[in-house]
């Protein structure tokens, strides 16, 4: 019998109630797209993916420009049970190839006009590709009359959406894979915990293939508001991207601090600026106290700040923090995590057991995803039965967070368990980097650090062994052909040999001092 999945279920349900409202706004050209026109769209897209041949389960890549189309393949995708990917079109191939190979996706959707590294997928097998711009448009329907739903196997909560892709420290990717249940879960809690309703207008400045993207989509288009697609040409010109939000009338931001602190550096946002907003959401890495002071005291008055925490593996987001002016009462560390949200729960995983208020924090509860797609061993590891009792089940997320719980409950972020870090809002493997300059014929050994600068910035150095013939600019040359932009190192100094602790391994503290020095290249 005709079946239908749960976020295909409660995106109807959406349009059936707010058909004529706006779910999508472009500021800069002065389209509108109505839910009604998205659904219609949505039907017309997965009519193709069915006739494609995808069923259930099945992957699909997609190339998404941000145009209502490149939503609607994702929402066609969630209707049928097709698992989708975003994928970075900036990325070097290499690392593509390698999340493809993970993914096996049965199609590639491509919104732009011209298909990414179409060569490459061509070479590799992937043939089968839908370009949305050649599709006609959903007026072209036999009749005017939507898609049939799927027949078969009934898809439930467990059934997973999409996969999100994040740094890997053995140089591939990790395919985080989340459910339709986990995020009915997500939705839920963000409708409560900001208030959101059909009248509110979001921004989604991030990219879509980045985690804090989720909130976005999920947040808006399954609460009937309005959703506002930023482009990365729109990002950079920052007087640009402060008059579109301001037109659109957002009421909802949300970003990486990064992208605040680059608007209040370049002097691109004043008092006057986001008339409508009523919540400024940030996460994905810590904000600078000095510049979060700025922030607060340009829209403290009138609009909530919110700083939230989640890893990928956890649907997005897990905690909230309304940033208040007790807050600048410490100016050093970090603004608080705050309390968990209601659908999570949590253990610390103390380093020392006469300490039980500092560990590793260890995620519970509905919004744990289903782990990482076709990679058994790496959700063994990071997907683990509760520590703290035997029986009954009991999986959850090893984040590798350290956290420290202070009286009233809440929680401080205090580092990191391992060599990962958050750059510009990306969570990042220091050895996935290690591993890009490792592959390059001519590295003897190479190792990577992160160098905090203070005030919570910091950026990415290398060091490497190699051969006369290699220049570090070489290097970061090739380098920057294996792993995305914002992996690769500020530079690299070339030291033959790295120095090396009493066990005979790298010596990272040397590396962190010899970086610390004056004048240091």
């Amino acid at each position: 019998m005709p079946v239908a999945t749960p976020l295909g279920i409660a995106f109807r349900d959406v349009v059936a109630q707010h058909a004529a409202r706006p779910a999508l706004i472009y500021p800069e050209t002065g389209e509108r797209v109505s839910y009604a026109e998205l659904a219609l769209l949505v039907e017309r897209i997965a009519a193709e993916l069915r006739a494609r041949g995808l069923r259930e389960g099945d992957v699909a890549v997609l190339f998404h420009d941000k145009s209502p189309a490149a939503y609607a393949a994702m929402l066609a995708c969630l209707r049928l049970g097709v698992i989708y990917v975003n994928l970075d079109p900036d990325s070097p191939w290499e690392r593509l190839h390698r999340i493809l190979s993970t993914c096996r996706p049965r199609l590639v959707v491509n919104a732009f006009a011209a298909l990414p590294y179409a060569a490459e997928l061509e070479a590799d097998g992937y043939r089968n590709t839908l370009h949305l711009r050649d599709l006609p448009p959903p007026a072209a329907l036999p009749d005017g009359q939507p898609a049939a739903p799927p027949e078969g196997q009934v898809i439930d909560g467990a059934s997973p959406a999409y996969i999100m892709f994040t740094s890997g420290s053995t140089g591939m990717p990790k395919g985080a894979v989340m459910s339709h249940a986990n995020l009915l879960g997500f939705i839920a809690w963000a409708q409560t915990r900001f208030g959101i309703t059909p009248g509110d207008v979001l921004t989604n400045v991030n990219p879509i293939y980045f985690d804090n993207s989720v909130f976005d989509f999920y947040s808006a288009l399954f609460s009937g508001a309005a959703l506002v697609p930023v482009t990365a040409e729109q990002v950079r010109d920052t007087r640009r991207l402060v008059r579109l939000v301001g037109v659109a009338g957002c009421t909802i931001w949300f970003s990486v601090p990064s992208l605040l602190v680059y608007l209040l550096t370049t002097r691109a946002l004043a008092a006057s600026d986001f008339p409508a907003i009523r919540k400024i959401v940030f996460g994905g890495e810590g904000f600078p106290k000095t510049k979060l002071r700025q922030l607060y005291d340009l829209f403290g008055a009138r609009a909530g700040l919110e700083n939230v925490y989640g890893p990928t593996e956890c649907t997005c987001i897990c905690s909230a923090h309304a940033i208040g002016a007790a807050d600048f009462d410490d100016m050093q560390n970090l603004a608080p995590l705050g309390l968990l949200a209601e659908n999570f729960d949590y253990e610390i995983l103390p380093l020392d057991a006469r300490d039980p208020d500092f560990g590793e924090l260890f995620l519970r509860g509905p919004q744990v995803g289903l782990g990482y797609y076709n990679d058994p061993e790496r959700t063994a590891r990071a997907f683990i039965q509760n520590p703290h009792q035997a029986h009954p089940t009991d999986i959850g997320y090893r984040t590798g967070d350290l956290v420290q719980r202070d009286a009233r409950g809440w929680l401080h972020f205090r580092g990191r368990a391992d060599y990962q870090i958050k750059h510009m809002g990306y969570r990042i493997e220091l050895e996935e980097i290690e591993a890009a300059f490792n592959s390059v014929s001519g590295v003897k050994e190479c190792a990577v650090i992160y160098q905090k600068l203070g005030d919570g910035l910091g950026q990415i150095l290398a060091f490497a062994a190699t051969n006369p013939a290699l220049s570090s600019q070489d290097l970061l040359q090739r380098v920057a052909t294996i792993v995305p932009p914002y992996m690769v190192p500020r530079r690299v100094r070339l030291i033959d040999p790295l120095p090396k602790n009493a066990n005979g391994k790298i010596d990272r503290p040397a590396l962190q001092a010899l970086a610390a020095l004056p004048g240091a290249p």
